[in-house]
């Protein structure tokens, strides 16, 4: 078996993230549900993009997130998405490669153009994403390059990805070429309705394919529909090897092998939670490729999560290696 060249290889959603700060009567106005993600067309995110206060522009997509703040901690990442050949399809792939993410995936011609969320942030910190997928929905099977995912200690999925047919038909040729080269499988559950809309495909996947689930409170429960956290997390330990399972200023509880670690939450002055899910992915993921313990993993996971919630935007601003160390 040939060894690993990459830590991890995640695939998600290739999306230009635009940030604005807001306030509530922003949101009242055009009858955005605070706190959610709502999926919008052409037309709305024009609209919305018009009537946007000026913003921050980066790379962004959940497991894109992941990958840079891992390699931002010293992992070495890839990362397959899809983007079209236009602007934001190079403001994308410019800005992924520059955090040291290795970006391969061929461009879209001729299609839907580059992803785009619209993210607007409200004074309490909460934020409310718009996102119009474009071209990232038409990622297929014939994207994911079996050479690539075996290159990668771990394939990290993105549940927001799973929403058309062909994602998840490309999710299981993932998980099969990882297995097939004595890899893991990591999945993220994403959010709760995503969870919801696809519930029994979900329940198949991680139960059959996944090694390594993470989830948040509401997303586990919405998995394993019931309201007892104990439960769900009982069930996600039987599905998979390692589950590591988020609850906010409650920290992390992370099960496997029949042990159970709690990871304290670290503190931090919350400015705006935009990724702090997929940086305590990034976090637990480069510690457990360096073969760190899991409790560590998760303290490595909270202190990515507590330094990106600090300010605008899901990509670190201070030295992520000083921190944790």
């Amino acid at each position: 078996m040939t060894l690993p060249t990459l830590d991890i290889l995640g695939i998600g959603n290739a999306i230009v993230d635009v940030l604005a700060p807001t306030d509530d009567a922003f949101l009242a106005a055009r009858s955005l549900a605070k706190g959610g993600m709502q999926l919008i067309d052409t037309a709305q995110a024009e609209a919305l993009y018009a009537a946007m206060p000026s913003g921050v522009e980066s790379s962004g997509g959940s497991a894109a997130n992941t990958c840079a703040v891992a390699a931002a901690l010293g992992a070495k990442v890839g990362f397959l998405g899809k983007v079209a050949t236009d602007q934001l399809g190079d403001v994308f792939a410019h800005d992924i490669k520059a955090t040291g993410v290795h970006f391969p995936t061929e461009r879209l011609a001729g299609g839907a153009p580059t992803a785009r969320c619209l993210i607007l942030v409200t004074p309490d910190g909460q934020r409310t994403m718009n996102t119009f997928l474009g071209a990232c929905v038409t990622f297929s099977e014939r994207d994911v390059d079996a050479a690539e995912v075996a290159r990668a200690k771990v394939v990290y999925l993105e549940g927001y990805l799973f929403d058309p047919p062909a994602a998840q038909a490309a999710f299981r040729a993932a998980a099969q070429a990882a297995h097939a080269a004595g890899r893991k499988v990591a999945i993220t559950l994403s959010d709760p309705f995503c969870v919801g809309r696809h519930r029994e495909a979900f329940r198949a996947f991680v139960a059959e394919e996944a090694d390594i689930l993470f989830a948040n409170e509401a997303e586990i429960l919405a998995l394993y529909e019931t309201d007892d956290f104990e439960k769900a997390a009982a069930m996600a330990a039987a599905d998979v090897e390692i589950a590591a399972l988020t609850r906010s200023e409650k920290g992390s509880i992370i099960l496997s092998g029949g042990k159970r670690h709690a990871v304290a939450a670290q503190p931090a002055q919350v400015v705006d939670t935009t990724g702090a899910g997929d940086a305590y992915a990034a976090g637990f993921l480069a510690a457990w490729a360096k073969g760190l313990p899991l409790a560590e993993a998760g303290r490595w996971g909270s202190v990515a999560a507590a330094e990106v919630i600090s300010h605008y935007g899901a990509r670190p601003l201070a030295d992520l290696k000083e921190l944790v160390a």
